[in-house]
């Protein structure tokens, strides 16, 4: 799932558990539904990944999509937090959306067998979650 700054939900691809995140970037882009701003040298398109993406291959997905990536990489987040007095990790607008996404029982257990009627789901919470978010923050 890809969220924007406030961790409302802008893209969703789905697969099955046994597939790694780093495999899913290019779908996850394909799937964002508004129509984002064309990059330029003053305002360029930011995209926060976790060491989870920290692949070649992931970044030069995002060049392809004009994003400037920020991946962590294995061992800078344990090396800033033995460095940085109170450091403390900023996952949680992603974690937060994850647990909006839990509320929704359907999605926390998957009894689907249609990847299409878990797909609609998803897209059915993502659109709730986006509605309630909306007298939140405008």
């Amino acid at each position: 799932m890809l969220t924007d700054g406030h961790g409302l939900p802008l893209g969703v691809a789905v697969e099955g558990a046994n597939r790694h995140d780093m495999k899913l970037v290019d779908a996850t882009l394909a799937a964002i539904m508004i129509k984002r701003p064309e990059p330029t040298a003053t305002q360029p398109q930011h995209l926060c990944l976790d060491k989870g993406y920290d692949y070649e291959a992931v970044r030069e997905t995002l060049e392809a999509w004009s994003y400037t990536a920020h991946i962590r990489r294995r061992g800078e987040e344990a090396q800033a937090t033995r460095e940085i007095p109170g450091y403390r990790a900023r996952r949680w607008v992603v974690e937060r959306t994850h647990a909006w996404m839990n509320r929704f029982r359907r999605l926390l257990i998957r009894w689907e067998k249609k990847v299409e009627n878990y797909l609609a789901l998803v897209h059915f919470a993502c659109a709730w979650i986006t509605f309630r978010a909306a007298e939140l923050f405008g």
